[in-house]
């Protein structure tokens, strides 16, 4: 069977808590057959691992990594300190790295200003292939798939064959496992922000105040709080940074200026 194919996809896809574990199985036999092995993790911000339905650690019940490897998933600073985690918030796409710098289909500038010093104990591993999984409300999950031959540090050609198909089963494996094992969604279920409400968020989110906001939009100081009121109360935010912050992950601004 080819790498490419619809039965790995539907594979890897996770349909129910029972379900887990035999898409992980399925998820780590693709990574063996290229000579990889797979490391998950659902959100980079969160030190736990992707588990199987009886919470059961999916790192070494099914993708083979064990004590004698640091114990990658339960290392609290790798969020912060690893190379592969920092890439995975500046990139969305594939891309390939070891201690010599990171290689992408297309060129990204933030990616050369990552500190590589240390790289091996500081990624714990020698070289990978990684694929940022961008999740709903800015959760950001990652698979790395890291040689077997601890000799490899050189995957340009593993990247050019496979890191199309591996960045597909890694997305779907991770964005399917956090709708199924997920615990409370990060904002309620069809939230819907008025077109005033939005326009006011807009304001509010470059450092303009209810009076300037009252005044650009000809409406009175009162008016501009109620509808950031709304907002908040629509987001179940607690208060005004958290609102705008939370109404930019839905996609109704933007915070960049």
């Amino acid at each position: 069977m080819a790498l490419l194919s619809q039965d790995h996809i539907e594979a890897v896809r996770v349909k129910s808590p029972a379900g887990v574990r035999s898409a992980a199985e399925a998820l780590h036999a693709i990574a063996l057959s290229v000579g990889m092995r797979a490391a998950p993790a659902h959100d980079i911000a969160d030190k736990r691992t992707p588990v199987d339905a009886d919470g059961a650690i999916l790192a070494t019940e099914v993708f083979g990594w064990d004590a004698d490897e640091r114990v990658w998933w339960r290392n609290s600073r790798i969020a912060l300190d690893s190379p592969l985690t920092t890439a995975c918030r500046f990139e969305s796409q594939p891309f390939w790295v070891n201690a010599e710098g990171f290689r992408t289909r297309e060129a990204n500038a933030y990616l050369t200003s990552i500190d590589l010093s240390n790289f091996e104990h500081r990624a714990m591993t020698w070289a990978a292939i990684g694929v940022p999984v961008h999740l709903p409300f800015g959760q950001i999950g990652a698979v790395s798939f890291n040689p077997l031959d601890r000799e490899k540090t050189d995957l340009t050609e593993e990247f050019e064959l496979y890191s199309d198909a591996l960045g597909l089963y890694a997305r779907t494996f991770i964005a399917t496992y956090v709708q199924v094992m997920g615990s409370e969604q990060a904002l309620p279920s069809g939230t819907r922000l008025s077109k005033r409400e939005v326009e006011c968020l807009r304001w509010a989110a470059i450092g303009k105040t209810d009076m300037e906001i009252s005044m650009i939009m000809s409406r009175s100081r009162a008016t501009v709080r109620f509808h950031i009121h709304n907002a908040a109360t629509k987001l179940n935010a607690v208060n005004r940074s958290q609102t705008v912050f939370k109404a930019a992950q839905l996609g109704y601004i933007s915070l960049q200026k």
